[in-house]
């Protein structure tokens, strides 16, 4: 950096609208066709408006850091709002359409501001004309480039394209590296060109160039590249259904008529370990297969004896099973004998070849709905008898994080297919394979050929995620085998017809890749995307500014489950991309994860993420901080106090790499924590940490001197997430060990007395042992009556106590029992308290205006779980609502007793009762809109 340039704190340092970023980020996972993360499955991919937002904040200038152009604390004020009006605004996707001539207006807008910082920092007037900003941003001497060195999905490359920067990514993992060329890199070359084949005329376009002076010729943006891939993918498809098609008959229906079949749906079977039974046991999740309000449908099984053998039939009412399944965690179950078998058995059966597969019904195309018919001995015929002329080669893993099928008997990846699919699968492999040449010959470039082949094979991976033993019928259609970032076993499966008309067809795979492409931003520079392992990559001195998301610990297996899809990818793209795809199976060596394959998992996990950011630090723009990602929620509670393994081991590398951390923001990623992820790795929030190299005359601080500081400064960081940010309680804890970090890591490093470091570890422990120490103090500003019930539900819950436990308890608090049981709070009989259950304020709609601004906050708050515990009798925010609403300012109290409330559950590790609490946390500002609204309606 030049001498005389000043560096000044981001706005990312100082200030950032999080609940605008987080409700946009969290909508995201529900995105339609068209959205980037559409394109090809990838695992943890963040979302791409979180990685806007972050981008454009660790570039853009706090105005704090601007006294020349805002002097006054109320003028930064007012440009720190305008800037966070802009994040919030390209923080919607709807928004940054800039083929629309609003987007175009706000990327420009979102462009300029970043400009304007850095021109600030050279003492330079930034340019105002959008070509002219964008060429200022990508000078390649001295423009911006924005580096990720853990590109995954993509995300973060391509949104730093869309800001106007140069974009790079790498990764170690072929299918990262595709599909971030294909979102940055492969099209930018085709903008504004028309489509090779047969030259259409834009008539023919649905979204066709408007406007005064346009050419009937003319193809904006990736509209023409698009085009070319619906049209060879048509082609492709129609080619694979001659070699294919006879394998995909129709089905009778009862009436006579013929049906397209949308799915097969098989059950695994493994023989009964009874030998008087002689039948092959169907291991089945469910009797239910169709889930319709107007239209349920139900398998009814029955036992053929003379066959030895399960039949089904489909019956619109509940057939009243003595059982709801046959399979599950705890084992199998046989139809015909009832004998049960353990889950071990299931798992030897199938290491012994003995799982084969049963057909049991049929799900084909009605009018506007689903049919379901019976298994039909022909179309089992035909499926059994189809004979792959090849198979993709290549082992599961032995010790594969996330891979649970070994077990069961699946040792190659071609054996999580059924034998119709790998044909067919082959097929669209072998045609895509041979396509270039007729491209070329159509007219396109070897290039251009190349980037159609790449796309229609990211079409075809889509296909492959939608055609699996591994996929699930759910909700009337085929769900795909990564609903989670693992590759699990299931019992029964649905085989998709690709040439149907569902939205899992080939067309529509296609068609999803080509909408992708449309909306790619193309008033850019060409991105680049390249292999590298991170721990060893050079970076460049006075390199680019780093924004990345680096593997989580030991939450997912990158390498080991995208085999699932390298596989295929392989063969189709090994003459494409030589030096992606040339390997047996994606490297897995030098993957920085902490998985089970390598020994010392922990440690090595440290020692390699320590590594890449030394070279962040050592290499990389000081001007600029560097924006990390992670997110990990595990718990480990030991004699020291609570910390986590996955957060200790990152933490440690950010500390090796003498990198102090600046700022940090939780991000929701998440609509809702689900009851199953409060005690689990889930990734509901990301914490972004905005790091700076650590001053090299950084002190030395002792034990108590952190412990202090903590004490003084964490408190009101808690107090902006829970009242000004909304943190849901489930991450409260997460985002507090940014701010903890930020204390601890302004030194070169802490010591106790005896001058023992004090490690991360500790560290972490005494930043949970502070967010207790908040939520005690958060305790002590309730009123007594809530405070007295807080207390004894730590000790009893809501079972009965010690009358005299009861008595010491409330004379400490100076109020007396009887008026605690006069408030309907609690019952004494018999010698024995006890808290009333939620149960019992359930309030009736006449008697809502008895609750008033003297309602304790316990039983307002009990009032309010009533209504989200008990969804049936309850109304949930409506009802809650009604609650607050009368209860006036004393409502603040309800919510801060809600998180007090999630905190002791969730310390006690009972998922089901802390889950109540963050819901209502987390609606909050639901329920206290829908109050304002009511209390407005009632004074009209």
């Amino acid at each position: 950096m030049e001498p005389n340039r000043r560096i000044r704190r981001k706005l990312i340092e100082v200030s950032m609208p999080l609940n605008d970023i987080s409700s946009e980020s969290a909508r995201e996972k529900y995105s339609k066709r068209g959205h980037p993360l559409t394109l090809h499955t990838w695992w943890a991919r963040r979302p791409l408006a979180a990685c806007r937002a972050v981008i454009f904040a660790s570039l853009v200038d706090d105005p704090s850091e601007c006294e020349e152009e805002f002097p006054s604390v109320r003028e930064q004020k007012e440009e720190r709002d305008r800037l966070h009006d802009i994040l919030a605004r390209i923080s919607k996707w709807k928004n940054v359409n800039e083929h629309t001539a609003a987007g175009a207006i706000l990327m420009n807008e979102a462009r300029y501001e970043v400009a304007r910082s850095i021109a600030r920092s050279r003492n330079e007037s930034a340019p105002t004309e959008p070509d002219a900003v964008l060429e200022y941003l990508t000078d390649p001497e001295s423009g911006l480039t924005i580096y990720d060195p853990f590109s995954g999905g993509g995300s973060i490359p391509l949104e730093a394209q869309r800001l106007g920067l140069n974009a790079v990514g790498s990764d170690l993992n072929p299918i990262s590296v595709l599909i971030t060329k294909s979102t940055i890199e492969l099209p930018v070359p085709y903008k504004d060109e028309p489509p090779v084949n047969r030259g259409r005329d834009t008539n023919e376009l649905k979204d066709k160039p408007k406007g005064p002076g346009v050419s009937k010729k003319t193809w904006r943006g990736y509209a023409g590249l698009a085009d070319d891939i619906r049209h060879y993918g048509q082609l492709v498809g129609d080619e694979v259904f001659k070699r294919v098609g006879s394998s995909y008959p129709s089905v009778t229906l009862d009436t006579g008529d013929t049906a397209t079949v949308v799915a097969w749906l098989w059950a695994n079977t493994v023989p009964c370990s009874s030998p008087v039974c002689n039948i092959n046991m169907p291991l089945i999740r469910s009797f239910q297969i169709s889930r319709h309000k107007d239209r349920p449908r139900w398998l009814r099984p029955s036992v053929n004896h003379q066959r030895t053998s399960i039949e089904f039939d489909v019956v619109d009412a509940d057939p009243k099973l003595d059982f709801e399944r046959t399979a599950g965690k705890e084992g199998a179950m046989c139809i015909a004998c009832a004998t049960s078998v353990p889950l071990e058995y299931v798992r030897q059966q199938g290491v012994a070849g003995h799982l084969s597969q049963q057909l049991i019904a049929i799900a084909a195309e009605g009018q506007q709905q689903r049919v379901y018919v019976p298994p039909d001995p022909f179309h089992e015929t035909v499926a059994v008898s189809v004979a792959p002329f090849r198979k993709p080669s290549g082992q599961l893993p032995l010790k594969g994080l996330g891979i649970r099928t070994r077990g069961y008997g699946f040792f190659e990846w071609h054996q999580l297919f059924t034998d119709r699919q790998l044909n067919t699968l082959c097929t669209f492999s072998d045609v895509l394979s041979n396509i270039v040449d007729q491209l070329i010959a159509d007219g396109c470039g070897p290039e251009y050929a190349s980037t159609l082949k790449s796309y229609l094979a990211l079409a075809v991976g889509r296909l492959i995620h939608n055609s699996s033993r591994l996929c699930k019928w759910y909700k009337d259609t085929v769900a795909g085998v990564f609903g989670r970032q693992t590759i699990n076993m299931v019992w029964d499966f649905a085989e998709l017809n690709p040439f149907c008309n569902s939205s899992q067809r080939w067309t529509s795979q296609v068609d999803t890749v080509a909408k992708v492409v449309e909306r790619l931003p193309t008033n850019v520079s060409i991105g680049r995307a390249f292999q590298a392992d991170a721990a060893s990559h050079e970076y460049g001195k006075n390199g680019p500014v780093i924004v990345t998301d680096p593997p989580y610990y030991d939450n997912i297996g990158y390498a080991d489950i995208s085999d699932f899809f390298y596989v295929w990818h392989r063969d189709m793209l090994r003459d494409t991309f030589p030096d992606l795809f040339l390997g047996t199976l994606t490297p897995k060596h030098d993957e920085i994860i902490a998985g089970p394959m390598f020994e010392e998992p922990r440690q090595r996990f440290e020692n390699l993420l320590s590594q890449v950011l030394k070279s962040i630090r050592q290499s990389c723009s000081n001007e600029f901080p560097s924006s990390i990602f992670y997110a990990y929620m595990q718990k480990e509670t030991t004699e020291n106090g609570t910390a986590s393994t996955g957060w200790e081991t990152f933490l440690t590398a950010v500390c090796n790499a003498r990198l102090r951390i600046v700022g940090t923001w939780p991000l929701r990623t998440e609509q809702g924590a689900k009851l199953n992820s409060l005690r689990r790795n889930a990734l509901a929030s990301s914490v972004v940490i905005v790091t700076r190299p650590r001053d090299v005359d950084a002190p030395i601080a002792t034990r108590q001197q952190f412990i202090a500081q903590l004490k003084a400064e964490l408190p009101k960081k808690l107090d902006q997430f829970t009242q000004e940010d909304k943190i849901a309680p489930v991450d409260l804890a997460q985002a507090a060990i940014g701010p903890g970090m930020e204390i601890y890591t302004q030194y070169s490093s802490v010591e106790t007395i005896e001058g023992e470091p004090v490690r991360v570890r500790d560290a972490l422990a005494e930043i949970n042992r502070a967010v207790s120490r908040y939520f005690l103090i958060e305790q002590g500003e309730l009123d007594t009556e809530t405070q007295f019930c807080i207390d004894w539900l730590k000790e009893h819950g809501f079972d009965a106590g010690p009358f005299g436990d009861a008595e010491i308890l409330a004379k400490a608090k100076d109020i007396a029992i009887g008026a605690l049981v006069s408030q309907g709070l609690i019952e004494a009989k018999r010698g024995r308290v006890r808290l009333l259950p939620i149960q019992a304020f359930e309030t009736p709609v006449n008697a809502v205006g008895e609750i008033g601004s003297n309602t304790t906050s316990w039983e307002g708050l009990m009032r309010v779980a009533f209504h989200f515990q008990f969804p049936e009798e309850g109304r949930g925010v409506a009802g809650a609502a009604e609650i607050i609403r009368e209860m006036g300012s004393k409502s603040e109290e309800v919510e801060r007793l809600a998180r007090i409330m999630f905190n002791h559950y969730d310390n006690e590790e009972q998922p089901a009762n802390s889950l109540v609490y963050n819901h209502i946390a987390d609606a909050w500002r639901d329920i206290r809109q829908q109050a304002r609204i009511g209390r407005q309606l009632s004074n009209v």
